[in-house]
């Protein structure tokens, strides 16, 4: 096989989940006139989610089904989330959480888990879904004040949650956990591993949680050494990459490799071996198929990592 890698997209591009179109207006959201204007009026634009799935209309180009607010006004006013993913065109756009409520079914729309609709979805319309999600779930899990355990709700548009308790009123905040995630060099080869909940024949770059008081060239040699026992010497960063499953920031890397013998930690791993250039120009071609081994998809930054590799990063 020729060791070129075709039609590869520049590393630049938005990566899967990057890149919304949206701005924010953090200047405007806390202004409680501003935002009723908004969800009242008819150019607005909501995304309803039931469990966290969304409305996708199929089609040639599938697309976000958005919604005006009169379907959703009796559920918001009954207390369902909804809050403010940003203004594109003059347009706010909200997200909505109607679980509470059957889902409504829109012709030609499926509801889907926001990973199999980002697979779809253009790339903006995927970052916009992937902050949708981690917000409404965020939300979701923080009902109660972590200081006081009283009740709290939704402020600033759905970016802060307030403690009912006077005595408290502690404020709480969105929250995205950083994960690094490497791929690790030596002479030419990569180091990837395979966990048992990976689909068989798929290989992957490693990756962990990064633990309090320590940076990221420290967290990307600890999990290296604990999963493979190979120890690592310089990290360079490569990209990142929102994950909402539930709410993490991807930092992906390189890190070259000190040694060579690998000693799998046999909990988060399953297997782990040196791979030359040639097997991960095949992998990568191979992800999404049905040829082993293979890469994850190009939705996934382990992915995107070794397409870097090949070209130099």
């Amino acid at each position: 096989m020729n060791e070129t890698l075709q039609s590869t997209p520049p590393v630049d591009n938005p990566i899967t989940f990057s890149g919304s179109p949206l701005d924010r207006v953090s200047d405007k959201r806390k202004n409680a006139d501003w935002l009723a204007d908004q969800m009242s009026s008819s150019k607005s634009l909501f995304l309803p989610l039931h469990e966290l799935k969304v409305p996708v209309e199929l089609g040639r180009q599938p697309r976000l089904n958005w919604r005006p607010r009169t379907e959703f006004g009796m559920l918001i006013r009954a207390g369902a989330p909804c809050l403010l993913l940003g203004v594109q065109d003059g347009m706010a756009h909200f997200a909505v959480d109607v679980s509470a409520a059957p889902p409504a079914r829109y012709e030609g729309t499926k509801l889907m888990d926001v990973r199999s609709a980002a697979m779809l979805l253009p790339a903006a319309e995927a970052a916009i879904i992937a902050q949708a999600r981690s917000m409404l779930d965020w939300h979701a899990r923080h009902r109660f004040c972590a200081v006081c355990g009283q009740r709290t709700e939704m402020h600033d548009a759905g970016y802060s949650r307030l403690c009912t308790d006077e005595a408290c009123k502690a404020q709480h905040f969105p929250r995205t956990d950083p994960v690094t995630i490497m791929l690790v060099e030596r002479e030419g080869r990569l180091l990837l591993g395979r966990q048992p909940r990976f689909i068989p024949g798929t290989y992957s770059a490693l990756a962990g949680f990064m633990e309090p008081g320590e940076n990221i060239e420290e967290c990307v040699r600890r999990e290296i050494f604990e999963e493979s026992g190979i120890r690592v010497g310089a990290v360079r960063y490569v990209a990142s990459q929102p994950w909402p499953f539930p709410s993490s920031l991807m930092i992906g890397c390189i890190g070259e490799a000190l040694s060579e013998e690998i000693t799998i930690d046999g909990e988060e791993l399953e297997d782990a071996r040196w791979f030359t250039r040639a097997e991960i120009i095949q992998m990568v071609e191979r992800a999404g198929g049905n040829e082993t081994p293979r890469m994850p998809p190009a939705l996934s930054l382990a992915h995107q990592l070794a397409r870097a590799w090949l070209r130099g990063a």
